[in-house]
């Protein structure tokens, strides 16, 4: 059964996936003006602009950051250079536990880039 809290794009995730968007949300919680929109695939988490988002899989979350560089760290499951200033890097969180404090420090850092 579907998590009544959980966006319509996580309705035919598993549990764990619900758990990692769980925790993602505590995470922004503490970046006072994020704001979370439900899409019709996906969720995108918005400050002036959208900084981050989440792709729900049935057993897994793929976020996507985005920032101003590229990064040093062979984590992202994807990394792209969308325009000259403009980096999107994907993970593909599969635990809770995926979301560290390394993940938490992208999100804060996407987050200070979209004001």
């Amino acid at each position: 059964m579907p998590d009544p809290a959980a966006p319509a794009p996580l309705a035919t995730s598993e549990p764990t996936v619900v758990a990692i968007y769980t925790r993602l949300l505590a995470c922004l919680a503490a970046l006072d003006q994020a704001r979370v929109e439900p899409k019709e695939t996906s969720v995108h988490f918005v400050r002036t602009i959208g900084f981050a988002g989440v792709t729900p899989r049935k057993s897994a979350l793929i976020l996507n950051v985005r920032l101003d560089h590229a990064l040093e760290s062979e984590r992202p499951w994807r990394s792209e250079e969308v325009s000259k200033h403009r980096w999107q890097h994907e993970f593909r969180l599969e635990q809770p536990d995926d979301v560290d404090e390394e993940i938490v420090e992208l999100l804060r850092e996407a987050y200070a880039l979209a004001g």
